[in-house]
Order: structure tokens, then C-alpha cells, then sequence
């Protein structure tokens, strides 16, 4: 009895994790962007470090996010934009300097969902 009610327990522990990890996929330029449902985003793979999402009225959003150090050893500051009642989204990626004398790399890249 105990072991099929832990069997059970498991099953549908593992079954409302799975519903729960809703993943919404974008193109943006050369980055991929996973917008994970409770979790922190993915970029190219990779976890973002920090996160802050903002709402920009009742369908838009922004959402912040750096990812300190990337794999090719750079460290990157993100901002994902999409303005309430818009179907456009953006993404604006800077190079951070590890100087201030450094010039500033700044992108801006349209972003278009990928179907799941």
C-alpha cells in the first residue's frame, strides 16, 4: 500500500511540474530567448544571472536580465521589451564594459515567436 501510494504521489508530482514549466521560444536576431513560467529565462541556453520583470499595462512587458559571464566569456545586459496592445517585441543587448574609456556595443533586435 505505501509503495503504490508513494508510486502515485510521484506520477502526479511529475505530471503538474511538467504542466507548470510553460516555455514561451523567440528569435530575436542571433539570440534565442526561453521565457520559462517560474523559473529564471534562457538566452542562447544559457540562464540569465539576474531578472526583473516590469509590467507595462495589462498586456505589455519588460523584463530586464544580464548574464555574467556568458559562455564566450563576455557579460551581457538585456532588455526584452513588448508594449501593451502591440504584437511588436524587441530585444536591446549591450556589450557591459569592463572599462568606461570602452565604447559602448548596443543591439536592437526584432524578436518573432517560435511555434512549440
Amino acid at each position: 500500500m505505501k509503495k503504490s501510494t508513494f508510486l502515485l504521489a510521484f506520477v502526479i508530482s511529475a505530471t503538474s511540474n511538467a504542466q507548470t514549466n510553460v516555455v514561451h521560444q523567440y528569435n530575436c536576431g542571433e539570440f534565442k530567448l526561453d521565457m520559462i513560467a517560474n523559473s529564471m529565462s534562457k538566452i542562447n541556453g544559457e540562464f540569465v544571472t539576474s531578472q526583473k520583470i516590469a509590467s507595462l499595462g495589462s498586456g505589455g512587458m519588460k523584463m530586464d536580465m544580464t548574464l555574467m559571464p556568458a559562455r564566450d566569456g563576455n557579460m551581457y545586459g538585456f532588455e526584452y521589451v513588448h508594449p501593451d496592445g502591440s504584437k511588436k517585441r524587441w530585444l536591446n543587448v549591450e556589450l557591459i564594459r569592463t572599462n568606461m574609456d570602452q565604447p559602448r556595443i548596443i543591439g536592437s533586435f526584432d524578436c518573432r515567436r517560435i511555434s512549440n
